[in-house]
């Protein structure tokens, strides 16, 4: 069996799931109360009229859209816990103001999962070759989204840190992105660029395995507490 070294009873008692959405949530609130703050303090006694009529800035409905991307994918991820299956969501990554918005553990392993609800097509893309380096590209639509790619790769990294030997897997799961018909889930660098069923799919297809999901819940929790 995958032997993940369990918490001594000194460490802090073991969290709940945590809440999908939530630091993504809170960030947005924050962000619209201090946009709201500058309206009524710039208009004045028409500071209210200003709010109701102002659109809000982009860079604080991204923070709202993100939000309900986690929540949604929160949300399937859910409905596959069983004693076999395991879902966190919004972990802390100590010593930063980053997240990992979900990890799923099943016997098969961990999955660390970062959601993104972004519209386009997701793509991987290859240049160079031959007589140029190979370069892979992930695009949604004609956003390069390659550097994605990159911090979900740190996050696998921290979580192996966590629980050794048990296999961990990296996830790019796009929300509402314009998905083809058949096919179009793809994988660069060993990260998985899906959609929420397929996913879905993907965690329950991986619960054979010898990993004890309890200690290894358990190990990832004290590591990384819920946001």
């Amino acid at each position: 069996m995958a032997h993940v070294e369990v918490p001594t009873p000194d460490s802090p008692p073991e969290e709940v799931a945590g809440v999908a959405g939530s630091s993504a949530r809170r960030e947005y609130e924050r962000r619209r109360t201090k946009d709201e703050e500058r309206l009524r303090q710039r208009w004045g006694r028409l500071g209210g009229l200003a709010v109701v009529l102002a659109d809000e800035k982009q860079s604080t409905t991204a923070w709202e859209r993100g939000a309900v991307g986690e929540e949604r994918l929160g949300a399937r991820l859910d409905g596959l816990t069983s004693d076999r299956v395991a879902v966190l969501h919004d972990r802390r990554i100590p010593g930063t103001k980053a997240n990992i918005d979900h990890i799923a553990i099943t016997r098969g392993g961990v999955w660390v999962i970062d959601a993104k609800r972004y519209t386009g097509r997701p793509a991987l893309t290859i240049e160079g070759g031959i007589l140029r380096p190979r370069v892979e590209k992930v695009l949604v639509g004609r956003r390069d989204c390659t550097k994605l790619v990159d911090g979900v790769l740190r996050q696998v990294e921290l979580v192996r840190d966590v629980v050794g030997e048990v296999p961990v897997t990296g996830v790019l799961c796009f929300v509402d992105a314009d998905w083809p018909l058949i096919g179009g889930a793809f994988t660069t660098r060993g990260v998985h660029a899906i959609w929420p069923r397929r996913l879905a799919r993907l965690i329950t297809e991986s619960g054979d395995g010898d990993v004890d999901v309890a200690a290894t819940r358990q190990a990832v929790t004290s590591r990384f507490r819920s946001g």
